[in-house]
């Protein structure tokens, strides 16, 4: 990496501030998780700044996530005083979730950035195809309660959500709607499970990252420190912005419009793969 003059620091304090400003509205707004908008633009800013993708992408996960977290608590307090949490699912997936999860933080520090970056790509296009769809996809009258169900789709959802650094809201509500759940239930119990998905992540994303050359100024392991500090607050103002603005637009416009940016920014993540 070449020194950080005050310069590049500076664009890259604006970065994060344009990126967790964006996130919380689109969260708010669409109800996407800001990780899908966090991830691919933080990755994209650290290259920029010279660090290696394979360090760059990892920090951009983990870092995310950690800004999961705290929106993710105020998410579900939000939701919870509305009603909108199945706490029978929650307690039913949660111990799945959060082991996909913790294996997924751990099992993210032997993938290379590539690996990482394809993982984020195709789901991120499947996640922008589902957006655009004029009909869901529908699997079922009602959700499974099995072992091997429970043991391997939530366990998958904890597992992908971590290698892609965000909260699984993304994967979980169309998982549970394509077996008839109910959609605002769907969204609500889906911020619980981004916090069960989070706070185990996080631990792996640091521990494993702790004894890594390279790494951004300020960073405890994969997770920088200063990014995460300048999109939490701004991620979680412009979120409550977002919900109210919903209220007013037309947010399946929005929705379709991205939709179509992220799947410009799931083929250009996958470029170079699909380039040979």
């Amino acid at each position: 990496m070449e020194a950080l003059t005050l310069q590049s620091f500076l664009l890259f304090v604006a970065g994060l501030a344009v990126t967790g400003a964006a996130a919380g509205l689109l969260a708010g707004l669409l109800g996407v998780g800001g990780g899908i908008v966090i991830v691919p633009v933080l990755s994209f800013m650290l290259e920029f700044m010279k660090f290696s993708p394979t360090v760059a992408m990892h920090v951009a996960v983990g870092t995310s996530l950690l800004t999961i977290i705290p929106t993710s608590i105020m998410s579900l307090n939000a939701h919870n005083k509305r009603g909108a949490m199945d706490k029978a699912l929650i307690r039913s997936w949660a111990p799945f979730v959060a082991l996909g999860a913790a294996v997924g933080g751990i099992a993210a520090h032997y993938f290379s950035g590539a690996s990482l970056k394809s993982v984020f790509g195709f789901v991120a296009l499947a996640v922008a195809i589902n957006m655009l769809l004029p009909k869901k996809i529908v699997l079922g009258d009602t959700l499974p309660q099995n072992l091997p169900f429970k043991f391997s789709v939530p366990g998958a959802i904890g597992f992908i959500s971590s290698l892609m650094g965000i909260g699984g809201g993304s994967l979980t509500v169309p998982t549970l709607a394509a077996y008839s759940y109910p959609v605002h239930k769907a969204v609500g119990s889906s911020s619980a499970f981004g916090l069960i998905i989070s706070l185990p992540a996080v631990v792996g994303f640091v521990v494993t990252g702790l004894n890594v050359d390279g790494l951004p100024p300020l960073s405890l392991g994969y997770v920088n420190l200063l990014a995460a500090a300048l999109i939490i607050p701004l991620t979680m103002t412009t979120a409550k912005l977002g919900v109210r603005l919903a209220h007013s637009l037309q947010p399946e416009h929005l929705k379709r419009a991205f939709a179509v940016f992220l799947m410009i920014t799931s083929i250009r993540m996958l470029w170079p793969l699909l380039a040979g």
